[in-house]
């Protein structure tokens, strides 16, 4: 499994870069490829994406979500992936967004694509178009300010 850990600071108030990771279905907007996200219920999501050329699907389970710090997830059917996101305070205006990821990449072209770097490259790509997104803004497009607690928590 390719794991990736790509951090970036944006220039809003913590509450704010959480509130708009919780859109998820803004997503398509900074992330390339992703091309729908649907929320089905408060921790249900379906995805559909083009990866190495490829569409795929595949639905995920937010497995622990806590406001202003925490986002996390794992599929649970499709193209197989997990990660979270975290938010850490740098002052009133900047928040750090650290991003950690792991995705089985599944075909020859996506082996080929992860050896030579592409999925961190992507994931880089992906925060610094969430930084121009939400900066450009100013503010989130909306909210979910729901707990998930951590499963066994």
């Amino acid at each position: 499994m390719a794991t990736v850990e790509k951090s970036i600071e944006v220039h809003v108030p913590v509450s704010t870069a959480y509130n708009q990771w919780t859109q998820f279905e803004s997503f398509p907007e900074f992330m390339q490829g992703v091309e729908e996200v649907r929320q089905l219920d408060d921790t249900h999501l379906h995805w559909k994406a083009k990866i190495a050329g490829r569409q795929k699907e595949w639905d995920a389970e937010i497995s622990e979500q806590v406001p202003d710090q925490k986002v996390a997830w794992h599929a649970t059917g499709g193209t197989q992936n997990a990660g979270a996101v975290t938010f850490h305070r740098i002052d009133d205006g900047t928040t750090k967004v650290m991003l950690q990821l792991e995705a089985e990449p599944e075909s020859l072209v996506e082996k080929v694509g992860d050896a030579v770097g592409m999925l961190d490259r992507q994931v880089k790509n992906d925060l610094e178009r969430f930084r121009e997104f939400i900066e450009s803004r100013g503010r989130e497009t909306g909210a979910w300010r729901g707990e998930v607690p951590r499963p066994g928590a």
